[in-house]
């Protein structure tokens, strides 16, 4: 299965440190309860894990979630802790 993110509606940083040993379920209920935003949109969901470098998103994919993990080798990202430190993503 390919999946082509370069289409999706929208992609949303979930700010602040998630552990990362949570699954689909888990990081469904935060995307849920906490900021009380529908999982099955065509969005794309983004969590950090606390040393900032590694990440998971999670994407709804008509009838599958699709759970992607990345670890950095080199380096770390720049996440944004508070919701006052989100920036708007662009094309870039």
């Amino acid at each position: 299965m390919l999946l082509d993110f370069t289409k999706v509606e929208k992609i949303f940083i979930v700010t602040g440190k998630t552990d990362l040993r949570k699954g689909i379920d888990g990081l469904a209920r935060i995307i849920q309860q906490d900021y009380a935003l529908d999982v099955y949109e065509d969005a794309l969901f983004l969590f950090c894990s606390n040393r900032c470098d590694r990440f998971k998103l999670l994407y709804w994919n008509k009838d599958v979630f699709f759970l992607g993990y990345k670890r950095i080798e080199n380096g770390r990202l720049q996440w944004p802790r508070k919701k006052e430190e989100v920036r708007q993503l662009s094309v870039q």
